[in-house]
């Protein structure tokens, strides 16, 4: 087995490609991660990409729109009508655009990691025993 290098396959995921050869799709559509890498076959779809990334994109998102908003007087002050929008719509581009990146980067870590599916399963069951 080649060696996983962290960064190479974690900025592959971010750019959408398989974090193993680099050149495959990752995703087949806008969040659902390929079955198959369609140039080297990798198993693409063993790897738990579940709720981590949709949690690192609130977090990233949060800090960068929501915290830098509370320190502005002009939100407190504004209409609703103005700020709502003008906070919304940034905040659903940001995460609609983040998302998949770092859902990528997520599934580089995992591929890196050598987390697969079957892993999480195994230790679920252990610790239902």
């Amino acid at each position: 087995m080649s060696e996983r290098r962290l960064f190479p396959a974690m900025a592959r995921g971010l750019r959408g490609q398989c974090p193993a050869c680099g050149k495959g799709a990752l995703f087949w559509r806008y969040l659902k991660v390929s079955p198959h890498c369609p140039t080297c076959d990798h198993d693409l779809g063993q790897y738990p990409a579940d709720d981590g990334p949709a949690y690192f994109t609130i977090l990233i998102v949060g800090h960068v729109i929501v915290a830098p908003l509370l320190l502005f007087p002009v939100i407190w002050e504004a209409s609703a009508l103005i700020v709502l929008p003008a906070t919304l719509i940034p905040l659903a581009g940001l995460t609609l655009a983040l998302l998949p990146r770092i859902k990528g980067a997520f599934i580089g870590l995992m591929y890196t990691l050598n987390v697969k599916e079957a892993d999480q399963a195994m230790h679920t069951a252990d610790a239902a025993e």
